[in-house]
């Protein structure tokens, strides 16, 4: 969280310049609204000394011959400041929105090429804040800082020329007050960042609490965490509400702070400008045009205030969101990859060591995942990988698609360093069934088809019927058009599992790669599968993850992980037959009754052996 409670400075060139090459395609529209900016600002200093014309040179005159060119003259100015003021502000809150789309397509696509390790370093919530809130505090920044702040200063500057050129004394009895305006604005200003700073770390922690709740409400309700989470909320939420009050009462005191302060320059003008009338040292026209002035006055100083915090937490989401921008892609295509030959499916782990923290904190050797891992995998074979939890088999298959780079040793497909290979293409030869089944809000269709359009509905409806998920689709209201909620809410973790067989079958992938594809499957549909594989991998390669054996022992070989190392290989039979590790996990899951593997008894140890 603490990334999102720094403010850092005010005003930061670098961040700044970087900012504008986001304004730099929208220069049209930014020159068109600085001019309306201008010209209105132009128009509203006329009003007043219109005002002291008409009193001066008419009113004060009694004569009204000439007043209604002037009543319209006047007219004229005030349709122009409106119409500059709707111009430039429709142009500068287009340009903003065009450049916050720009700037969310750029994080999005960013986010697309990161690395998956990226992702286990950084929460999701933190992740989204970037591509929203972060984004949202620039859009005020375009909108209304970049060019207004120009026009608060040429305003100021505009009405203190015109005050000076018409009465320099008077104008300096209306800048006494100048002092107070510094002061006031200085604590607001200091008082307002901290405020601001606070209010923001709470919700940021408001934001986490709640993803990780709500995510998780499942468990909440199962371990009667209600009461707990509730108060923890509570705390949190109410901690966020005093932060806010404490930045609304700066704000109620520096508005009529303000408006104190430019009603005393009022009070000045009126009792030194009305001496100096008495004495006919000034007209009457003068001193009405110094009271509008002042008002004038006084309004973009506020104005200016407020956007000195636009501008400091503009910068500070920048550096935030040009920090997600700058990080490298450390999985990316080579500038010019290799185009393979074949798409035999052949596979080799060559000498390969991998670990997730490659540089530990403090030095030392990495905690190697994969020791010096080797083995083949021919084109249309069958291999099946087991071990305990944390042996690397999950790690092989995130090396082997590039989720991950390894550190020594090399990865080959049909004979081409998997480094080598465009990275879409690589991924575009596997088909993944994972454990854990992601499904995307949309339609049965859209979550087996998932958007490859080259994928027709008899190719769909064959996938899904290889893998009997028809059974279950067909007995929907709307079949493959029925919807799916968020995460696939609405179905079973065993449908979830068959939409995802069928989704990596549409797709015809040449390798086809099953990670505990069938743990979350009763055992007839794990039958039904398990017949539809048969089938289907006889002209795929094909590796599959297991901790049950039943699933992986009428693969043609079976690889043996313990702690990172390739300790067996091997038949079913084989491996029984050499009493090793894959003996022992045979034997402890046939005690316990987790497993059931065929009654047909083998010599080896008189232990039941799966068909």
């Amino acid at each position: 969280m603490q990334d999102d409670e720094i403010l850092g400075k005010a005003y930061d060139a670098r961040l700044m310049r970087r900012l504008l090459g986001y304004l730099r395609p929208h220069w049209r529209a930014v020159v068109f609204a600085l001019a309306a900016l201008l010209l209105g600002a132009g128009a509203a200093l006329a009003q007043p000394y219109l005002m002291k014309m008409a009193i001066d040179r008419f009113i004060a005159a009694r004569r009204l011959d000439g007043i209604e060119e002037l009543a319209f003259l006047y007219v004229g100015v005030l349709l122009l400041a409106f119409a500059a003021e709707y111009a430039q502000t429709w142009t500068m809150q287009l340009t903003g929105q065009r450049i916050m789309f720009d700037m969310r397509m750029a994080l999005y696509g960013h986010l697309q090429r990161l690395d998956v390790a990226y992702y286990d370093r950084n929460p999701v919530g933190r992740l989204m804040t970037r591509v929203t809130s972060d984004v949202d505090v620039l859009n005020d920044l375009f909108t209304s800082g970049v060019v207004t702040i120009f026009g608060d200063v040429f305003t100021l500057v505009g009405i203190m020329a015109v005050m000076l050129w018409m009465n320099w004394r008077l104008a300096l009895v209306a800048f006494a007050v100048l002092p107070l305006i510094a002061l006031v604005t200085q604590w607001f200003r200091r008082n307002v960042r901290e405020s601001y700073r606070i209010v923001r770390g709470w919700i940021a922690r408001i934001n986490a609490f709640l993803q990780e709740n709500i995510t998780g409400m499942s468990t909440v309700q199962l371990f009667r965490r209600e009461p707990l989470n509730y108060a923890r909320f509570d705390d949190i939420d109410r901690r966020h509400r005093d932060a806010n009050i404490d930045s609304i009462f700066y704000y109620a005191v520096f508005y009529p702070a303000i408006e104190v302060i430019s009603a005393l320059a009022s009070a000045l003008i009126i009792w030194y400008g009305g001496l100096r009338a008495l004495d006919g040292a000034l007209t009457l026209g003068v001193l009405a045009a110094f009271l509008q002035y002042s008002q004038r006055f006084f309004r973009p100083i506020s104005d200016m205030s407020e956007k000195f915090n636009v501008l400091q937490s503009a910068m500070a989401s920048s550096e935030r969101i040009f920090k997600l921008l700058d990080e490298p892609v450390r999985v990316a295509s080579r500038p010019a990859p290799v185009e393979r030959e074949s798409t035999g499916g052949h596979l080799v782990f060559d000498h390969v060591w991998f670990a997730y923290n490659e540089h530990p904190k403090g030095g030392g050797e990495p905690d190697w995942v994969l020791k010096d891992v080797s083995f083949e995998v021919r084109p249309g074979e069958r291999v099946g990988i087991v071990g305990a939890t944390g042996s690397g088999k999950t790690t092989l298959i995130n090396l082997l698609l590039r989720f991950y780079d390894v550190q020594r040793g090399r990865i080959t497909v049909d004979g081409v360093d998997v480094r080598d290979l465009e990275v879409g293409d690589l991924r575009g030869l596997f088909g993944l069934v994972l454990q854990d089944v992601h499904l995307f809000s949309g339609t049965i269709a859209d979550n087996i088809r998932l958007g490859n359009e080259s994928i027709d509905n008899d190719q769909l409806k064959r996938a899904a019927h290889a893998v009997h998920a028809d059974a279950f689709i067909e007995r929907l209201p709307t079949a493959y058009l029925s919807p799916v909620a968020e995460r696939g809410s609405t179905l079973s973790v065993g449908q979830k599992q068959l939409l995802s067989f069928a989704r990596a079958l549409a797709f015809d992938p040449r390798v086809l790669i099953l990670d505990e594809a069938t743990s979350s499957v009763d055992t007839e549909t794990e039958m039904l599968i398990r017949d539809a594989l048969t089938r289907l991998m006889a002209r795929r390669t094909t590796i599959a993850i297991a901790h049950r054996l039943s699933t992986i022992q009428d693969m043609d070989r079976i690889l043996v992980l313990h702690k990172g190392v390739l300790r067996e290989s091997g038949t079913h039979q084989e491996l029984l037959a050499a009493r090793g590790i894959y003996y022992k996990l045979f034997e402890l899951q046939y005690k316990s009754g987790r497993d059931t593997l065929g009654e047909e008894a083998d010599v080896t140890g008189g232990l039941p052996v799966g068909r």
